[in-house]
């Protein structure tokens, strides 16, 4: 089959590969859209912290934002998964240890992740090997596009749970990528007042020089600026959330007193474990549309020009960008 396989920085091309096999408890997807991101990017350019821990190596196959068709189970596995559409869970834990039986398999130390750690393959990809616990089902009115963005969704959903916001609180999210603005439109559909923040002034969006001096009941930090996380302590409401789940390329610093003397609960949020079924439910009402947020879809071939940062002008201006397995 033809994958997309990174071989070293900046050095990419689409393979024929070995055909994946359904090991026990495990399926193999037929992939019909899959996203890349910001993660996906750092691998091709070297500066994934995986590639420099031993938690990854080249050759990487890439790709955890994804949707399609279940074509073959493995031993153990219910044949009824055969011709199903799903979406699914990137931590792939052991299943042993005390996190996994916890229900935190996406913190279990000996876990794979798909497409980004210990050599689980990716979904740039025409086939894709999942177990059958990391299976999520969509129902027919989440279409691909959608289906490819539930993994983002699920990350945008579990830190605005984070925020624990109630209708009428007003939430400032910082970064205005595509888990910055799923997140604004999750927090929307929860009636909560929602103000954006990033480097550049477009509809919707404030900067540094012109945000409003308000009451911010939660910040939620999906940016990858080291210095907007002691940023976000300044600026949430005494007794206030504040939610970490972008990363910077360098250590953010927090000044801990004043998350003490404010009373602030701060959280960290890894992976959308936990928030991938109320994603799908979110989509399937038509309470959250992100379509909007995709500019465009390609196929295989043009997956590493895309990681490079290239864009056509006909493109919209979402996002995000998502790639067809299955096109010429």
């Amino acid at each position: 089959m033809r994958a997309f396989v990174i071989t070293a920085p900046g050095t990419a091309a689409v393979e024929d590969v070995p055909e994946p096999v359904a090991g026990p408890g495990e399926v193999i997807v037929t992939v019909e859209r899959a996203g890349v991101c910001g993660t996906d990017a750092e691998f091709f350019s070297g500066h994934m912290t995986y590639l420099h821990s031993g938690q990854a190596a080249y050759p990487v196959r890439i790709g955890h934002e994804w949707c399609g068709t279940v074509s073959a189970v493995g031993p153990g596995a219910d044949p009824a998964w055969v011709g199903r559409r799903v979406t699914g869970d990137t931590m792939l834990g052991c299943g042993h240890c005390e996190r996994c039986r916890g229900g935190k398999q996406h913190l279990c130390a000996d876990r794979y992740e798909i497409g980004i750690r210990n050599g689980w393959p990716g979904a740039l990809a025409e086939r894709l090997p999942v177990p059958v616990t990391a299976l999520v089902p969509l129902p027919d009115t989440v279409d691909a596009t959608l289906g490819a963005l539930v993994e983002p969704g699920a990350n945008a959903l579990r830190a605005v749970r984070a925020a624990a916001l109630s209708p009428g609180d007003r939430v400032l999210i910082v970064g205005p990528g595509t888990i910055g603005l799923l997140a604004a439109a999750i927090a929307a559909a929860g009636d909560a007042e929602v103000h954006v923040l990033g480097e550049t002034r477009t509809a919707g969006v404030w900067t540094a020089a012109d945000l409003p001096d308000l009451r911010w009941d939660a910040v939620i930090d999906a940016s990858t600026g080291a210095g907007v996380p002691a940023r976000a302590v300044e600026l949430v409401e005494p007794g206030g959330r504040v939610v970490f789940i972008g990363l910077a390329a360098r250590p953010s610093e927090v000044d801990t007193r004043r998350l003490v003397l404010k009373d602030v609960t701060a959280t960290g949020v890894l992976s959308g474990s936990g928030g991938l079924a109320g994603t799908v439910e979110l989509y399937a009402s038509g309470r959250v549309d992100p379509r909007p947020l995709v500019a465009a879809t390609v196929g295989l071939d043009d997956a590493a020009a895309v990681l490079a940062g290239g864009r056509r002008p006909e493109w919209g201006a979402g996002p995000k960008i998502h790639i067809d397995p299955s096109a010429a």
